[in-house]
């Protein structure tokens, strides 16, 4: 075996055994939130239910900010996940892409009990700023992945341009959290219309 792969095969179990620890944690909070509120959540109440100790959410997390942050993190990044699937299911056609992507994505956070207490009247203020004034933080990463699925697939999007469109795709995605459409298939259709002609235009062809 090289000596990289030995070297390099640590590494992955640590990245895979620390996302699997997230995504439990992450799990976890989900059912407790279909249960009761966030504010009433504990540290303690996430660790209990993910079966892991609290010292481990705290390394990881940090705090309850931290934890809302990655949990709305995994929101936006599973929008990009609708997108890129419907992007390549759908070569050349931009439109049907979008639309199916944002069909799927409205649907899946509006399942999502933590959405669903913005609506409620029940948000607390560090939850309503993740979406407003601290929304850069879960928007940008999500945004950058987006970029490189426009710059990888079919697209072909230059960096500039793929930076953004996926920046405004993103973005747009999230002001529809914050404020729900009433007819989600109109909205998916006419988020795709706005978008699709960027989407879909070719690269410029250099003249030099």
């Amino acid at each position: 075996m090289p000596a990289d792969d030995r070297t390099d095969r640590p590494s992955r179990y640590r990245l895979a055994a620390t996302s699997l620890m997230r995504e439990t944690t992450l799990d976890a909070l989900r059912e407790l939130l279909l249960e009761r509120p966030w504010p009433t959540i504990t540290m303690t109440d996430v660790a209990v239910a993910a079966g892991l100790s609290r010292q481990t959410i705290y390394k990881e997390f940090r705090s309850r900010r931290g934890l809302a942050e990655g949990y709305a993190l995994r929101l936006t990044d599973s929008l990009v996940t609708v997108i890129e699937s419907a992007l390549y299911e759908n070569p050349g056609d931009a439109t049907t892409a979008l639309r199916e992507g944002y069909a799927t994505f409205f649907e899946l956070s509006g399942a999502d009990p933590l959405v669903m207490s913005l609506h409620q009247g029940k948000a607390p203020e560090d939850l309503l700023r993740l979406i407003t004034t601290d929304s850069n933080i879960i928007i940008q990463p999500a945004a950058e992945r987006l970029a490189q699925t426009l710059q990888r697939s079919w697209v072909n999007s230059s960096p500039d341009d793929a930076g953004i469109i996926a920046h405004a795709i993103v973005r747009l995605a999230l002001s529809f959290i914050a404020n729900p459409p009433e007819d989600t298939a109109a909205a998916s259709a006419n988020t795709a219309r706005l978008f699709a002609p960027f989407v879909a235009a070719p690269p410029p062809v250099s003249t030099s």
